[in-house]
Formats: C-alpha cells, sequence, structure tokens
C-alpha cells in the first residue's frame, strides 16, 4: 500500500473519530442539561407541593415533657489497698448482662436535587459568628422579606417566595461551611440559627422560616409549627434528647428551640428524601481556635508522669451546648457519643508527646498501665451533682479543661487516648452508678477481661486509684453489668 494512500486512511479515520467524538459530546452535554432541568423541575415541584401542603390545616399536637437524664447513685472512688497491689491477677473471665453495639452513622443529609449557582453581577456578603468562628454568605438586605402574620396562606406565600433562584447562594454557601468547617449536624443547626437571627431579627418569625426553609432545602427533616403567634421550625432527630420538650410525630420524635409551649399546630407535611438531625460527631469541627491558659496534669505518686495541655475555649462552648442523647433510647448508648468522638488536634499537639514518651518502647500491656495510672492520679474527682448541679458526660477535650471529672470522664479519655496512641480496641463497662473500661491488649495478658466477639478485653478502671489493669474495683456487680463497644 502506499504511502499517501495509508496518510488519506489515517486522515479519514480521525475525521470519522472527531465527528464521533463531538456527537458523543453533543450528546453528553445535551443529557447533561436535561439532566440539570429534570433536578430543578424535581425540586421546584416539592416546594409547590409543600407550599400548598401549608395551605391545609394544621394539626394540633400536645407537647410532651422533657425527659431528664436518669439520676443514679454515684459510686465514689476506691484508691487501692497496699497489700491488694502485692496479689497475683488472675485471669478471670467477667460474664456481663448485655453487650451494646453503637450503629454506624449515616451519610450527612444532602439537598433533595442540586442547588444551581446564581451568578449575580454585585452580590454583598452577611456576616455572623458560630463558637467564636466567623462566616460568611452570599446574603443582601434585598432578600429580606416579612411575614405579615401567621396565617396559612401568608406563611405559603412566603415559602413560595423563598423557593425561586434567588436563595440558591446562601444555600450553596451553608452546605459549602459545613464541608469546608466540617460541621456536625448539631453545629450545622446552631449555625443556621445564628445566621437567620443575625439577618432578620433574634426570635422573629421570619428568622425561623429561613431556617426552616435553608434547614429543609439542605435535606433535613424539619416540620412547621405556631403557638402563641409565634412559627417554630421542630427538627427530627435519630437519637432521643434529655431535658427537652419534644413531639412525637409518626413514631420520631421532634424539637425545637426555645418552644415552651404546651401544645403546638403543626404542619404535617414531608419533603422528599428528609433525614433527620444526628448527633454524631465523627470528625473534628474545624472552629476558630481561642487558646485557654495552660494546664499541667500531674500525677499524684509519680513525679515523671506529667503532661501540659491548652484547651479551646471555642470548643468548649460548643461542648457546653451539645445536647445530651442516646441512641434508640437506650441510655447506655449516651457515653458512645462522647468516646467516639474525635480529640482536639491542638490538645492532641501538646498533650501527645508528652504521653508518647511515657509509653514508647514499651510492651502494650505496660503502656495501656502507665496511662491508665495518668488518668487515674492526674486529676481531681468531684461529682457532678457538686459541680453541675446535674449528671453530666464529658468530652475527653473537656476533662483536659475541667478542674475536676468524674468516672465517666475518666473511662472517655482512657478510651480516646489509648485508640489514638496504640490503635487498641476499647469498650466502657457500665455497672450501676459507675463506668470503666475494657481494652483489647492481647490473649496474652492476664486480669479480669471480657469476651467481645471472641476478643478478650482486660478490665482497666481510671477510678480505682493504683490498680493495675486487669482488676475491678471492689462491690461491682458484674451479673449487672453492660459493655457498650466503641
Amino acid at each position: 500500500m502506499s504511502k499517501p494512500l495509508i496518510l488519506t486512511i489515517l486522515l479519514f479515520n480521525a475525521i470519522l473519530a472527531f465527528a464521533q467524538d463531538n456527537d458523543f459530546r453533543s450528546a453528553y452535554d445535551s443529557f447533561k442539561n436535561q439532566a440539570k432541568q429534570d433536578y430543578n423541575d424535581f425540586r421546584d415541584k416539592a416546594n409547590r407541593e409543600y407550599a400548598d401542603f401549608i395551605r391545609q390545616a394544621w394539626l394540633s399536637y400536645k407537647t410532651l415533657p422533657a425527659v431528664p437524664k436518669p439520676k443514679e447513685k454515684e459510686v465514689p472512688p476506691v484508691i487501692i489497698r497496699e497489700e491488694d497491689k502485692k496479689k497475683p491477677i488472675d485471669d478471670r473471665l467477667v460474664v456481663i448482662e448485655e453487650e451494646i453495639n453503637i450503629p454506624t452513622p449515616q451519610p450527612q443529609p444532602v439537598p433533595v436535587a442540586p442547588i444551581r449557582e446564581q451568578p449575580h453581577p454585585v452580590e454583598q456578603s452577611f456576616a455572623f459568628s458560630l463558637y467564636g468562628t466567623e462566616m460568611r454568605v452570599r446574603l443582601d438586605d434585598a432578600l429580606k422579606f416579612r411575614l405579615p402574620n401567621l396565617e396559612l396562606e401568608s406563611i405559603a406565600k412566603v415559602w413560595e417566595q423563598l423557593s425561586g433562584d434567588k436563595y440558591n447562594n446562601v444555600i450553596r454557601d451553608c452546605l459549602q461551611l459545613r464541608i469546608r468547617r466540617q460541621l456536625c449536624d448539631w453545629s450545622y443547626l446552631r449555625m443556621l440559627d445564628a445566621l437567620c437571627s443575625g439577618f432578620l431579627g433574634e426570635n422573629s418569625n421570619e428568622a425561623e422560616l429561613l431556617k426552616a426553609y435553608i434547614y429543609c432545602q439542605s435535606g433535613y427533616q424539619m416540620r412547621l409549627a405556631v403557638a402563641y403567634n409565634r412559627l417554630y421550625m421542630l427538627y427530627a432527630s435519630q437519637h432521643f434528647i434529655f431535658d427537652k420538650a419534644c413531639w412525637q410525630v409518626d413514631g420520631i420524635f421532634y424539637y425545637a428551640d426555645n418552644c415552651n409551649a404546651d401544645k403546638i399546630q403543626l404542619c404535617e407535611a414531608a419533603f422528599p428524601h428528609e433525614q433527620a438531625l444526628s448527633l454524631y460527631i465523627p470528625q473534628e469541627q474545624s472552629l476558630s481556635r481561642e487558646v485557654a491558659p495552660k494546664r499541667v496534669l500531674q500525677s499524684s505518686d509519680v513525679e515523671w508522669l506529667k503532661a501540659t495541655v491548652a484547651e479551646d475555649e471555642n470548643l468548649m462552648a460548643f461542648c457546653k451546648d451539645y445536647p445530651t442523647s442516646c441512641i434508640g433510647e437506650d441510655f447506655m448508648t449516651r457515653w458512645a457519643m462522647y468516646a467516639n468522638t474525635p480529640m482536639s488536634s491542638g490538645a492532641k499537639s501538646e498533650l501527645y508527646p508528652a504521653l508518647k514518651q511515657f509509653i514508647k518502647g514499651r510492651p502494650l500491656a505496660e503502656a495501656v498501665d502507665i496511662l491508665c495510672h495518668w488518668v487515674q492520679t492526674a486529676f481531681v474527682y468531684e461529682y457532678d451533682d457538686k459541680v453541675w448541679g446535674a449528671d453530666r458526660a464529658f468530652f475527653a477535650d473537656e476533662t483536659l479543661y475541667y478542674p475536676y471529672c468524674d468516672c465517666e470522664d475518666r473511662s472517655i479519655l482512657l478510651t480516646r487516648i489509648v485508640r489514638d496512641l496504640l490503635g487498641l480496641k476499647c469498650a466502657l463497662v457500665y455497672y450501676p452508678g459507675h463506668l470503666a473500661t475494657a481494652i483489647a491488649i492481647g490473649d496474652e495478658v492476664k486480669g479480669d477481661h471480657i469476651l467481645i466477639n471472641n476478643t478478650k478485653y482486660i478490665v482497666c478502671d481510671p477510678t480505682y486509684i493504683g490498680a493495675p489493669i486487669g482488676m475491678t474495683m471492689p462491690d461491682m456487680d458484674n451479673k449487672s453489668a453492660k459493655v457498650i463497644i466503641l
């Protein structure tokens, strides 16, 4: 075959491929544009139907009283007797009453359809603060609105007004903040409240409706309600929240901010693919850091067992605001919410280098024993009732910040640092009035232990002062003990 003919064939094939590629690109672009339009049409339709549902009669719901956290007897810390320290540790299988598994967190909610960016030649931004962290979204005064009254027609009309594309950019910005700041669902809810209250006025019906709209468009499950000429957004929760009045709708618990009414009128309209709020905190949130004064955590009986840490005041504000909850109405699960939350990187960067030096080059069992002894002896024990007036569990960061802690706080902290520094599996062991830990150190380690999924977990009690790992605190009844697997 001649060279000119080969070149002609190659050129022809290239032209054919280019044409086919262009046809494919054209078809793909057409499909993509159609898909975008379908998404937009679906979201528009969902908002129109929601507004129509608002116009229908709202039902009366009685407010369920707040359920206080169960109060239990408080078991004081125990200092091991000198003669008990010298006793050989027997390898004893402890049979507990119940094992409690913690469900894996679901991905955060997403909008029912992608929120399209809206181009604007000039756009102002609105600044607000969340837990000491300044945030901004594209929102100008032209987007302020009035809700003249709480007639159903008025609420429906404003919802239709919000449902246009004018508010798309602020929704996109809110979702981007959730991603960039790694906000948990609770922080995202608090962020929307701070944004809308700042923009439209604290405790105003307009702020509550805008919050409900953005929250709903972000994929979260909510209901609108009215009581005493106030509009409320009720947020659904995957977890039961203590000390907070609620409403049960179709078996789901809903909560509201600052609603003290004993009865409400509720719109039962649901939005497609809505998802209830979760109180898990699976990753560290990226909030601005305000460094607190340094705290020296010195063992009371081992001079070299000392570490220094400076906590974050903004993080403490979040922790104080975070509600106590349980999963599936099982009170035992509440401690897992705190124990499975990561320690802040700021605290780890100061604390962990010192702790690593304590355990460097040591066998696992000895390393765990050292960390347990540090938690036993570097913190001052005090009852929650005396300090806070009620039971309150701490995140690991809070135990490092506050001057006092109790058994649950110590156990949460110990499981956190053992998992971070040694990569070992941990569980919390609950006795009535007391919380200890169990750690999967290895089959060769002797002591009181629990079998979880055929894995040996050694009992380690950070409130049994001076006791080595493998010893259960006296007077603990294992027949009524429960294990929360972290």
